[in-house]
């Protein structure tokens, strides 16, 4: 009997063979084939070897092995079917085999039935059921084994009716578990993935009672164009899948970011214009969607076929080219799509048929038949062009364009789309691809306008239907980031991009130049809001010239919310809402007074302190501990703070022990997050320290307002939020955080906590530590931007070298964007004046050594 170390041995190297070979032209099925048979030989030698050939017991193969298909590290899944009970040697023999096995490095999936309890497991379950579809014979009776095979295709083992429905609902399940355009997707369970290539094979083979994909065109259930391209697709997710076996050395079939790199180079992909692993994602992405059209068209066509007994869809004619059949459209040739007009009238058809969801699978097929025939773009013809104005002018345009991105019709269309589709951006915070990323900002559009939403988004439900033409904010969507992945500046390459188009499809010269101005322009209102102090009437001054009028803001703001609510399900929040908000109230009231009238700052600071004093009146504060208090503020405090702050903080101060420092946190939402406020003698290192604490709290910081009274209190407040965006509102986490707090800040020199190590999902990202400090007409201060890898204790550390720096802190402004920090700052030098030169390159080299 050969040892299980040998054998082991042997599987290693087989593995190590193919890695040494393998590269994107690899023969990918010799290779799953290949595996199989060297497993099938070791199993069948050890059979003997353990003397079981003498019992009444058949080896069979399930599953995937069944099918002839084993990657590097795939699981062997395996029957032992018996006539009936085992007696106590084969029982041994049995076990000492399957030990073998396990000791040989096969991860292993065995049972132990006989053909009644085969066959009540399989009718129990249609996991169980598909397996026994899939089996093959390796060692015993053929007779036990040909028992079983004729039982299972019995119509009484699963109808094929039935199973239809059993695979069908359990792919649903399957696909709401995951989304198809995940970061780090599971090969087999995603959408369009290995299982929904199988769904498609299992149905069709158990109704067709055949055994491979290539009968499947004979029975006439697929074309052989649409077979090709299941087999290319599931050859490229064989090849990724091995890819990723080989890399990780386990059976692994998610494409974790920290082996995305790894799995790109064995695959052949090279750095480019775009990461080597950005190519080879863009490729999954297109494979997948071109998958999931498939899956859905030939699951409909099969439902047809085999529930031919269910009620008949309600037929209602829509003109002389379609009809609606429930909730499909129909179209009512084979030939109709020969002229390319007639593939966009069936989506104007769809935006003018509130009731129609979906393409009828025949109609699909044929549609799909034109998409790949045409010689040209779509919008190269003047009657097209015609109708895509049409759709994008109609209410609900953005069905129809969501249903034309679905079905490759939008690139089709558009050629500039057709580049974006699948492609990637390797990092933490955009979730999806650059195409599905657009589309969900066309569903954010079209959701502002429903009644649900007025709570969500309360100034975007109200602007949307103030837009003179909503088609040109649609426009604007679609063409945002279409010249993402090219090099250079996406915005301004697309917005000549939306001005070509605009001009070829006979737009008016000022439709033309707001949509390519609301692409050159769409990440400025985000910018400002989030990485500049909007308190500053110069940044809000800054902001409206470059808007020019409220007809601009509204669009610019539409587009902006859309566009940040549909990068990832986590990067909206009430937070950013309000500085949105904010931003777009102070900067209409800049374009309704006019430059002329700028803003009266004293004015600001005497309206503030009025209306927080009536209030502290009303709640009993006496006005000459107010104004005594009040006299120890700047002047900045009461313009960067909102009346309720104010009011908030003073009565807290009066009410406070002077020699200890006071930290409050506020029980209500605070500027879309939670207000901390910390109130004491200023110390060193006090920024540093409660960075330090709220990061080891899991708390992300997202505002900062650092300043002292005149005689050096520190008054400094920061907008806080828990790590899924949410407000921090539990009372025993706050009490947790004020306390730890409090015990830091009572000593002179604190001491920072050890931080969180690097999180799995981080390592794989180097992002450049850059310091810059762009002008600033603020007199007497410094701007710096930095930018740096999000990693735990960025802020403490940042708040140490300031110290260091003898380097006073005003303002931040905290945003982290995927894996990347890229955080505003408002500085002076210690003397209270802008940092020179020298200070700025001595901050700017101690930033980078600590970093």
């Amino acid at each position: 009997m050969n040892s299980a170390q040998s054998a082991k041995n042997a599987l290693i190297d087989l593995n190590k063979t193919i890695l040494e070979s393998f590269n994107a032209k690899s023969d990918i099925r010799s290779i799953v084939s290949t595996r199989c048979q060297h497993v099938d030989k070791l199993l069948q030698q050890q059979w003997s070897a353990h003397n079981l050939q003498q019992y009444p017991i058949a080896l069979v193969a399930v599953g995937g092995y069944g099918r002839g298909e084993l990657h590097p590290q795939s699981d062997v899944d395996l029957l032992f079917l018996t006539e009936g009970e085992l007696s106590h040697d084969a029982e041994q023999a049995l076990s000492a085999f399957i030990a073998f096995i396990w000791d040989a490095g096969l991860e292993v999936g065995h049972s132990v039935r006989s053909i009644e309890e085969t066959l009540e497991q399989g009718r129990a379950d249609i996991t169980v059921a598909t397996n026994l579809l899939e089996s093959r014979l390796l060692c015993g009776p053929q007779a036990l084994f040909t028992l079983l095979y004729r039982n299972i295709r019995q119509d009484n083992f699963w109808p094929s009716s039935d199973f239809y429905v059993a695979k069908k609902n359990e792919q649903m399940a399957r696909h709401n578990r995951a989304n198809a355009f995940d970061l780090e997707p599971n090969l087999k369970s995603c959408p369009g993935g290995l299982r929904d290539i199988q769904t498609v094979a299992w149905v069709a083979m158990r109704h067709f009672n055949a055994e491979k994909f290539e009968e499947l065109v004979y029975h006439g259930f697929l074309d052989p164009i649409e077979l090709d391209e299941l087999l290319e697709a599931q050859d490229f997710l064989w090849q990724l899948r091995c890819s990723l076996h080989l890399v990780s050395g386990r059976d692994e079939n998610r494409l974790l970011f920290d082996l995305q790199p790894q799995v790109a180079k064995l695959m052949g992909y090279e750095d480019g214009t775009q990461l080597a692993v950005e190519q080879m994602m863009k490729n999954y992405y297109r494979t997948v969607r071109r998958v999931m059209e498939l899956n859905q068209m030939l699951l409909q066509l099969f439902k047809r076929a085999t529930l031919g007994h269910i009620k008949a869809l309600e037929v209602v004619p829509i003109d002389d080219n379609f009809q609606r059949r429930g909730k499909f459209i129909e179209s009512l040739s084979s030939e109709l799509f020969d002229n390319p007009e007639n593939i966009l009238n069936l989506f104007l058809c769809v935006a003018k048929n509130s009731n129609i969801q979906a393409i009828y699978a025949v109609t699909l097929r044929s549609l799909r038949r034109a998409r790949r025939a045409q010689p040209q773009a779509l919008m190269y013809h003047d009657s097209c062009r015609q109708l895509f104005m049409q759709i994008l002018r109609h209410p609900r345009g953005i069905v129809a364009l969501s249903l034309m991105h679905k079905h490759g019709v939008l690139s089709a269309y558009l050629p500039a789309w057709r580049a974006i589709e699948g492609q990637m951006q390797f990092d933490l915070f955009h979730a999806y691809t650059v195409d599905e990323h657009t589309h969900r900002l066309l569903l954010n559009i079209e959701s502002f306008s429903q009644p649900d939403q007025k709570e969500e988004f309360p100034l975007g439900s109200v602007l949307i239907n103030q837009l003179p033409k909503k088609g040109l904010l649609v426009l604007a969507a679609i063409f945002h980031d279409i010249a993402k992945g090219r090099g250079g500046d996406h915005s301004k390459l697309g917005a000549t991009d939306a001005l070509d188009f605009c001009k070829l499809h006979g737009m008016n010269d000022h439709d033309g130049r707001l949509v390519s101005w609301l692409v050159e322009n769409h990440l400025v209102m985000s910018v400002t809001a989030q990485r500049r102090d909007i308190s500053d009437p110069d940044v809000v001054a800054d902001f409206a010239e470059r808007v020019r009028d409220a007809v601009h803001l509204s669009y610019l703001y539409c587009l902006t919310v859309a566009d940040i609510c549909a990068t990832n399900e986590r990067t909206w929040n009430s937070w950013k809402g309000s500085l949105l908000r904010d931003l777009y109230f102070s900067t209409q009231r800049v374009l309704s007074r006019g430059k002329e009238k700028p803003v009266d700052i004293r004015a600001r600071v005497r309206e503030h302190q009025a209306k927080a004093k009536k209030e502290l009146l009303r709640r009993g504060i006496k006005e000459k501990d107010l104004d005594a208090l009040w006299q120890r503020f700047k002047a900045d405090y009461f313009l960067r703070s909102q009346p309720n702050q104010i009011a908030w903080h003073a009565e807290a101060i009066i009410k406070h022990k002077q020699n200890e420092t006071l930290v409050l946190i506020s029980k209500h939402v605070t500027r879309g997050g939670t207000e901390l406020f910390v109130y004491g003698k200023d110390k060193p290192k006090l920024f540093a320290t409660v960075m330090a604490i709220l990061d080891n709290k899991n708390i992300t910081v997202h505002d900062a307002s650092i300043m002292t009274s005149k005689d050096n209190y520190a008054l400094d407040s920061f907008v806080i939020l828990e790590q899924d965006g949410e407000p921090v509102s539990q009372l025993s986490r706050i009490q947790g955080i004020k306390k730890t707090l409090i015990k830091a800040l009572s000593n002179e020199t604190p001491k920072l906590p050890k931080f969180r190590n690097l999180s799995r999902k981080m390592k794989p990202f180097k992002v450049a530590t850059q310091v810059s400090f762009p002008t600033t007409r603020s007199h007497g201060k410094s701007m710096m931007e930095l930018i740096a890898l999000d990693s735990p204790g960025l802020l403490a550390r940042v708040g140490e070298v300031f110290y260091r720096c003898e380097v006073t802190l005003l303002a931040a402004k905290i945003t982290t964007i995927g894996e990347r920090a890229e955080d505003f700052f408002l500085l002076q030098s210690a003397d209270g004046q802008q940092l020179n030169d020298t200070q700025q390159n001595t901050l700017r080299e101690a930033l980078m050594s600590a970093l």
